[in-house]
């Protein structure tokens, strides 16, 4: 540590850049994740939490005592409560019932409302975590609605902070940038400020299949109509105004159970505890390294922590009743949890 920060919203940012050296195999292209985990709430979201409160607070959005209203899949609302915490404000949180119960209960341990909302609306339907966020906003005095999907702070934090921030890291050797889109902030800024400064950088973007980024990209319409996908924090049932999707070269879909069962590797092979997203986006990545010709420099956004989905990912009976393992796998398994007796017996 080489200074003392004023306080925690003070450590946001300058997350490491990780070379991966297993999990591509022999591949000729090379592979980095920016982790995030290491923000202080443990995810990228901490980033335009700090941003999006502050130019809110400058532009006289957000006043002393006030409370902080979001539609969150969880890590928006991580770092938007540690803000709160920190200045004194409080916050009430909307999300689907699919949200894992770790990042639940870290918002209430933080001191948030959260509210549920059932899973796979409509975003217009009244009950969406968008709808009734909404409402709870407009029916709170003295209220903050971050509202993520549209608010241009997003976007414009991405721009001016993780995209030079990434350029600095590499050294300007970034051949192609992966990211999904939940908001569409991050990999829309980083994009873009990329191809401002290299504009042979492709922006790659990975959907789960069920969202309709696929489908609006390639086709310009929605195709297949959305339907439910497992992943947390990626894939979208409307198109967000962070979305740019000009600025994206290719994008891929990827199953659940590709995206489960490589952040699964991560953990085991690179030592990297990154949630279901970051295994999604790497799988789209090899897929789309496939194609590349020149040997290049891939960086793979990783937005949070598998600490978060402990109870999903890293649970072996989820993942079976899920159908994201096969039950034979948790018989030959040797990460497993016995008692002291029973592990001794097979000495002697």
């Amino acid at each position: 540590m080489t200074s003392i920060s004023n306080n925690i919203l003070d450590t946001i940012g300058n997350t490491p850049l990780v070379r991966l050296n297993k999990i591509a195999g022999k591949s000729k292209h090379e592979f980095f994740g920016k982790v995030e985990y290491f923000n202080p709430g443990g995810s990228i979201k901490d980033r335009i939490a700090k941003y999006m409160v502050e130019a809110a607070e400058k532009r006289g959005e957000l006043k002393p005592g006030g409370t902080i209203v979001e539609a969150t899949a969880g890590n928006t609302g991580m770092g938007l409560a540690l803000v709160a915490a920190v200045k004194g404000y409080k916050c009430i949180f909307v999300l689907p019932e699919k949200m894992s119960e770790e990042k639940r209960a870290t918002l209430r341990a933080y001191g948030a409302k959260v509210v549920l909302t059932p899973n796979g609306l409509e975003p217009h339907d009244p009950l969406s975590h968008y709808s009734v966020a909404k409402k709870i906003a407009e029916n709170t005095e003295n209220c903050f609605y971050a509202n993520q999907y549209h608010n241009m702070d997003n976007f414009d934090y991405h721009y001016n902070v993780t995209g030079p921030e990434l350029w600095e890291q590499t050294k300007g050797q970034i051949d192609c940038i992966v990211g999904g889109v939940g908001t569409g902030g991050t990999i829309s800024g980083v994009g873009k400020f990329l191809k401002e400064k290299n504009p042979n950088c492709k922006v790659l973007v990975v959907d789960p299949i069920g969202s309709i980024i696929y489908d609006l990209f390639k086709h310009g319409k929605i195709v297949t109509p959305p339907g439910p996908w497992k992943v947390e924090g990626v894939g979208e049932d409307m198109l967000p105004d962070n979305c740019k999707l000009n600025v994206y070269d290719d994008c891929v879909q990827v199953t659940d159970k590709a995206a489960f069962q490589l952040t699964r590797r991560l953990i085991v092979e690179e030592g990297l505890c990154v949630g279901p997203s970051s295994g999604l986006l790497l799988a789209g990545a090899l897929d789309y390294a496939q194609k590349l010709e020149k040997p290049s420099k891939i960086v793979v956004i990783m937005p949070d922590s598998g600490k978060a989905y402990l109870s999903k990912v890293f649970n072996d009976k989820w993942m079976v009743e899920n159908g994201l393992m096969n039950a034979d796998d948790m018989k030959s398994a040797f990460n497993t949890e016995v008692k002291a007796a029973e592990h001794l017996k097979q000495y002697t």
